[in-house]
C-alpha cells in the first residue's frame, strides 16, 4: 500500500531509532505535524524559536552521542536554523535538520516563505539535499543519518517540498547505505602507528593534546590508558575537556588563549606533541610560527583535511581515534615501559614547578562575588557529576578553568563558532536526554538573553534545568579586551538595562533566586539543586573581574598575561583617594 511522504518520513525516523524531535510548525509542514499529533513512539518538543530547536538538538546529540533531530518550516523557519547548524558543523556534532519547502513547481518563483536553504547551508553542513521525488525520501533519510554520524560527524539538512510530503509512494527502507564517494578511514596505517610508537618511546618531554575527537570517538578509556602507560601529561582543548579526567595527576587542564600556564609552557617546551582528535585551532596555537618550536608532532584524526591544515606534522595518522589508540597501546605494551617513567621524571618535576609558579587562582573577597568562586561552589556541590553547558564569553572560560571535568559528554559548549545563546537550549536538550541528571547552564547576563524565550520550553515540559547567570552587567569578554587593548573605551558593551532575572523567571512560571554577597552563593545553589523545576540563579558578580591567564591575540601561547594583584599599601592609598 502506498503511503504519503509525511508518513514515510515518520516511519523512517522511527527506523533510525529517533524518539525525540525539536521543532516549530509552519504551513508547508502541517501534514507532518498532523501525523505527530497521534504519534506514540515519536515526540516533538515545541521550542519558542527555530534556533533554540537546533541548539537543543545539538545538546541532545553531544550528551548522548546520537544524532539530534530538528524539524522546522520553510523560509524564515529554515533560515533561523543557520546559526545552530554552523555551531554544530564547527564542533563536528551529528544532527539531521528537516526543513519544509514550497512545492517543487514554485521553487525559484519567490513564492511565499521560500528560501534557498540548500544554497544557504551548503558551507555549514556536512551534506544537504533537496528531495524532489517522494520515492527517494526513505533513501535520503537513511543516507542522512549515516553521513551525520559516521566519519567526522556533522549536521545534514534535508529540504522537503510540500508536494513531496503529500504525494504517495511505496515505503522501501534500504538495508544498508553505500555511497561510492564517501568512505571514511577508520583503521590507522600500521607503519605510521609503529613510527609513532618509536617516537613516543624515546621522547623525554612529550605532551598529549586531547581534542573533541576523543569525546566523539568514545576514546576516553583508551586515552587514559595511553597516558598512564607512557607517563605522559595531558592537556585538552576546550572541546576535549572531560575526555581525560581533570582531577588526574597527569592532567594539565586546558591549553591556549585562556589555558593554564603549565599547559602552555609544557607544549612550548615539549620535544614531542601527540595531537589526538583536534584541529590546531588558532585559540589553541596562538602565533603559529612560535607554536611548539622544539617538538616533533604526531597528529591522529579521522578527517584527513584537518591534518597539516594549520600546523606542519611529522607523523600523520588518519583514522578513528579510539581504533588508532587501541592499536597504538597494543604496540606500546610490547615495549619496555619502566624506562619511560625514569626518563620523564625530570619533565614531570618541571611541570610540577610550573603548576606551583602560576596555579589557576583569583582574589577572593568577603563583600563581592567572584565568578570563579561560583563555579568552584557548583563543582563542590555537584562533586563534578553534573552536565555543564555554557554560553560564550567570560562565563565559558571561567567554567572551563574552574569546573574539573572527569567524564566525557558532561561538557557542552560552542567551541568553534562561539555562539552566544547556545548553552540554555543545549541544556534543555541534554535534560530531555537525561531527565534524572543535574544539568546546569553557566551563563552570562548578555548571552542568556539571546535565547531566553526557551524558558517557556523548559517550564512546559517540566525540564528542571538550572541556569547560573554570572551577572556583571557587561558583555564581559568584549569589555575585557576593551580594557586591556583599547584604553578602557567601553564602546557599546555596558548593558545599561538588564532584566530582573528573578522576576523574569517568575513570569515564565520558573523559580528565580539571587545572590549578591559571597555568603549567599552556596545557599542559593543548594536551594536551586533541590527544586525539581527550572531555576534562574542571578549571581551579581564583580564587574571588574577578567579571565586570566590570557594570551594576547597574535602572541605565542607562552606569552601570557596574569592578574595584577594590588599590595596592601596600594589598596590603602586607593581608599584614601
Amino acid at each position: 500500500m502506498k503511503i504519503t511522504g509525511a508518513e514515510i518520513l515518520i516511519e523512517s525516523l522511527k527506523r533510525e531509532g529517533v524518539k525525540h524531535i525539536f521543532g516549530y510548525p509552519g504551513g508547508v509542514i502541517l501534514n507532518i505535524f498532523d501525523l505527530l499529533h497521534d504519534e506514540k513512539d515519536l515526540k516533538l518538543f515545541l521550542t519558542r524559536h527555530e534556533q533554540g530547536a537546533v541548539h537543543a538538538a545539538d545538546g541532545y546529540a553531544r550528551a548522548t552521542g546520537k544524532a539530534g533531530v530538528a524539524l522546522v518550516t520553510s523560509g524564515p523557519g529554515a533560515t533561523n536554523t543557520v546559526t545552530g547548524i554552523a555551531t554544530a558543523a564547527m564542533d563536528s556534532i551529528p544532527m539531521v535538520i528537516l526543513t519544509g519547502q514550497v512545492p517543487t513547481s514554485l521553487i525559484g518563483n519567490d513564492a511565499f516563505q521560500e528560501a534557498d536553504i540548500i544554497g544557504i547551508t551548503r558551507p555549514c553542513t556536512k551534506y544537504n539535499i533537496l528531495v524532489k521525488d517522494v520515492s527517494e525520501l526513505a533513501k535520503a533519510i537513511k543516507e542522512a543519518f549515516h553521513i551525520a554520524t559516521s566519519g567526522r560527524p556533522g549536521p545534514v539538512l534535508i529540504d522537503l517540498p510540500k508536494d513531496v510530503t503529500s504525494s504517495k509512494a511505496d515505503f522501501v527502507w534500504p538495508d544498508k547505505v553505500h555511497i561510492r564517494s564517501y568512505n571514511p578511514t577508520y583503521e590507522g596505517n600500521k607503519w605510521m602507528i609503529d613510527k609513532a610508537a618509536h617516537e613516543i618511546a624515546k621522547a623525554k618531554k612529550p605532551v598529549i593534546v586531547a581534542g573533541g575527537g576523543c569525546v566523539i570517538s568514545e576514546a576516553s578509556h583508551e586515552l587514559k590508558e595511553f597516558a598512564e602507560l607512557c607517563n605522559i601529561p595531558v592537556t585538552m582543548t576546550l572541546m576535549g575537556l572531560g575526555s581525560f579526567p581533570g582531577s588526574h595527576d597527569l592532567s594539565l587542564g586546558m591549553l591556549g588563549m585562556h589555558g593554564t600556564y603549565y599547559a602552555n609552557k609544557s607544549v612550548q617546551d615539549s620535544d614531542l606533541l601527540i595531537a589526538i582528535g583536534m584541529r590546531f585551532d588558532d585559540r589553541v596555537t596562538g602565533k603559529i610560527e612560535g607554536f611548539a618550536p622544539n617538538a616533533r608532532i604526531i597528529h591522529i584524526d579521522i578527517d584527513p583535511t584537518s591534518i597539516r591544515k594549520n600546523v606542519a606534522v611529522d607523523i600523520p595518522i588518519v583514522g578513528d581515534v579510539k581504533k588508532v589508540l587501541l592499536q597504538l597501546n597494543k604496540v606500546l605494551k610490547e615495549q619496555i615501559q619502566e624506562q619511560w617513567h625514569e626518563i620523564r621524571k625530570a619533565w614531570l618535576k618541571q611541570i610540577a614547578a610550573w603548576k606551583k609558579e602560576h596555579p589557576l587562582s583569583y582574589t577572593h573577597t568577603t563583600d563581592v562575588i567572584k565568578p570563579q568562586f561560583v563555579v568552584e561552589k557548583i563543582h563542590e556541590l555537584t562533586k563534578g557529576d553534573a552536565i555543564i553547558t555554557t554560553e560564550v564569553g567570560q562565563n565559558q572560560m571561567w567554567a572551563a578553568q574552574f569546573y574539573k571535568l572527569d567524564k566525557p559528554r558532561h561538557w557542552l559548549t560552542s567551541g568553534g563558532l562561539g555562539t552566544m545563546g547556545y548553552g540554555f537550549p543545549a541544556a534543555i536538550g541534554a535534560q530531555l536526554a537525561f531527565p534524572n541528571k543535574l544539568v546546569i547552564d553557566i551563563a552570562g547576563d548578555g548571552s542568556i538573553q539571546m535565547n531566553i524565550q526557551e524558558l517557556a520550553t523548559a517550564v512546559i515540559y517540566k525540564l528542571p534545568v538550572k541556569v547560573a547567570i554570572l551577572n556583571n552587567r557587561y558583555l564581559g569578554m568584549v569589555r575585557q579586551w576593551q580594557e586591556l587593548f583599547f584604553q578602557e573605551r567601553y564602546s557599546h558593551t555596558n548593558l545599561d538595562v538588564v532584566p530582573d532575572f528573578v522576576e523574569l523567571a517568575h513570569a515564565y512560571g520558573a523559580v528565580g533566586l539571587r545572590a549578591s554577597k559571597p555568603g549567599e552563593v552556596e545557599p542559593v545553589l543548594k536551594e536551586a539543586f533541590k527544586v525539581k523545576r527550572p531555576v534562574f540563579m542571578d549571581f551579581v558578580i564583580d564587574w571588574h573581574e577578567k579571565v586570566y591567564p590570557m594570551v594576547p591575540a597574535g602572541a605565542s601561547i607562552d606569552n601570557m598575561l596574569f592578574e595584577v594583584k594590588e599590595t596592601k599599601a596600594e589598596k590603602k592609598l586607593k581608599a584614601v583617594k
